[in-house]
């Protein structure tokens, strides 16, 4: 029996994203189910998502009072996933930036045997398109920050497109994964490997949002740099023993 699978995607004023991006999931992935977790979007996102919804029992939607930003969405959606019997939970952003033909990769990869499989712009090469080089070379930097003060060989650690196996988040307390933004990601995976489980990256290409506009601040930034040197005090380096191996 095929694991079920559950897609979970923040929405904060994402009204021009969000029917094209659950009909597209839906069309790849059609047992799947898609939670969209709305901070209470200014632009009417929660209503239209509540319409689609309605007319769609694949697709649900959790409404918050307001925007906490990216990490709270994504605990509250794991926990949403963890109440209910879904195996297999997935994160992708709403603006098309992550695009929705990966999913059967990311997919594939847990349902061979990775406990966290991340979708990867650096791996084999750079697949970045319509980026500034300023950003390509701040996001690209920060890999290279990760890897060497935390030791993990990830080579795009602050990529948001993942698929997790319901064990990994059931082994962390989700109330203590504290960041937000880029670093919450971090913060994820970090975790996620100190513990173990095995971490696969497959390729993927990347693509800047086709509409609506980015939410990245300076703050989130700083907020990452912060974090990798409290994920590097924290660890010591001391990893529990690897399950398994998975073949990159």
């Amino acid at each position: 029996m095929t694991e079920k699978a559950l897609v979970i995607i923040p929405t904060y004023d994402e009204r021009e994203n969000v029917v094209a991006m659950s009909e597209a999931v839906l069309a790849q992935e059609p047992q799947a189910n898609i939670l969209f977790v709305d901070d209470n979007s200014p632009d009417g996102t929660g209503a239209l998502l509540d319409k689609i919804a309605a007319g769609e029992p694949r697709v649900f939607v959790l409404h918050r009072p307001g925007k906490e930003g990216l990490g709270r969405a994504y605990i509250a959606g794991f926990k949403w996933a963890l109440a209910r019997d879904y195996e297999l939970i997935c994160e992708m952003d709403c603006d098309f930036s992550h695009d929705p033909a990966a999913l059967p990769s990311l997919l594939q990869a847990a349902r061979d045997g990775a406990d966290l499989v991340l979708g990867s712009r650096y791996i084999g090469g750079i697949r970045v398109m319509n980026w500034p080089m300023n950003r390509l070379l701040l996001s690209t930097g920060a890999a290279q920050y990760v890897k060497l003060i935390t030791g993990m060989p990830v080579n795009d650690p602050t990529g948001g497109f993942k698929c997790f196996r319901r064990a990994v988040l059931q082994a962390i307390d989700l109330d203590s994964i504290t960041s937000n933004g880029y670093s919450f990601q971090i913060e994820m995976t970090h975790t996620a490997w100190m513990k173990g489980f095995t971490v696969k990256e497959v390729p993927i290409v990347f693509e800047d949002r086709r509409a609506g506009y980015s939410k990245m601040r300076a703050n989130i930034a700083y907020e990452a740099v912060m974090m990798v040197l409290r994920l590097w005090g924290r660890c010591g380096f001391k990893r529990s023993p690897r399950r398994k191996e998975t073949k990159a």
